[in-house]
């Protein structure tokens, strides 16, 4: 794309997006994702039904009558957005690539973020770390968020969550909290998932599409790995290939929710042929339902 058009891409995810926040997503993100703790704001007179335990005796003291002090939500947070650039990100079959959805998801995540006074940074990364930017606020921070989304062409085809996961645990000292967006087409990324679990607050966002859950009937076809560059000729139109094919996929998904569950991880499941609003209410809801 050239640049009028990654502007323009810009413009339409950010009207789409800023909606979608503004109508559903800003309370819901405001209301899940809590500060640090309370830092103290001022003092007043008591007034009936305050706390006791919150008086000040020495302010008290000194002008004989009570007073309360008064606490505030220190609300600043920092959103980090670790997006999977693989080449298996450029896989669709309906109007949205892979990709393209987690371009709208990090705008969603990023425009909730800042509607509540909160940093986001970005790690984009592949078999290696692409591009990090670091934590801001501010409209035209966002912005350059999706444009670099938009308009990134990776070095790497392949998928390093390891990588992703051990960068970000080194330049993000304070706790965070990290959406890992990926199809997770990966393995031996346990023991920096857990890490990095203990020490921010890591959801997972899984991106797939519901035709990669099976093969279709459609004879001798050639499969093309996008990472690896692999390539194998198939004959779908054996019912024990197929079955072999859906059994593996079905035994992955349950391996991912049983490392995310160990992990102490929460999970977000979107298929890019439904779209993201529903799984993503469904996440902040349960989220406020259990806290």
């Amino acid at each position: 794309m050239d640049t009028k058009q990654i502007l323009k891409n810009v413009r339409q995810i950010e009207i789409r997006t800023r909606g979608l926040v503004n109508q559903l997503f800003s309370g819901e993100y405001h209301s899940v994702f809590k500060g640090r703790g309370m830092e103290f704001s001022e003092v007043r007179e008591y007034q009936f039904g305050d706390d006791v335990r919150t008086i000040d005796w020495n302010v008290s003291a000194r002008f004989n009558r009570p007073f309360v002090k008064v606490f505030e939500e220190e609300r600043e947070l920092t959103v980090m957005l670790l997006v999977d650039m693989s080449g298996s990100q450029n896989y669709g079959t309906s109007e949205k690539l892979k990709r393209d959805v987690a371009a709208e998801l990090c705008a969603v995540l990023a425009f909730s973020a800042i509607k509540n006074n909160d940093k986001v940074g970005m790690i984009i990364f592949t078999d290696r770390i692409e591009k990090f930017i670091p934590p801001k606020k501010g409209r035209s921070h966002i912005l350059r968020i999706i444009r670099d989304i938009i308009a990134f062409r990776p070095e790497g085809a392949g998928t390093s969550i390891r990588a992703a996961l051990e960068y970000f645990n080194h330049v993000m000292k304070k706790r965070s909290i990290a959406f890992l967006i990926s199809d997770f087409m990966d393995e031996e990324y346990d023991r920096p998932l857990k890490i990095v679990a203990r020490k921010h607050d890591l959801i997972a966002v899984r991106l797939h599409d519901e035709r990669e859950h099976e093969l279709p009937d459609v004879g001798l076809v050639k499969l093309f790995d996008a990472e690896s560059g692999g390539q194998r000729w198939v004959d779908t139109s054996l019912a024990s290939v197929r079955d072999a094919y859906r059994q593996t996929w079905n035994d992955r998904v349950r391996e991912l929710s049983r490392r995310f569950l160990l992990s102490n991880v929460d999970s977000i499941g979107i298929d890019v042929r439904q779209g993201y609003i529903q799984p993503l209410v469904e996440f902040f809801r349960m989220r406020e339902r259990r806290y």
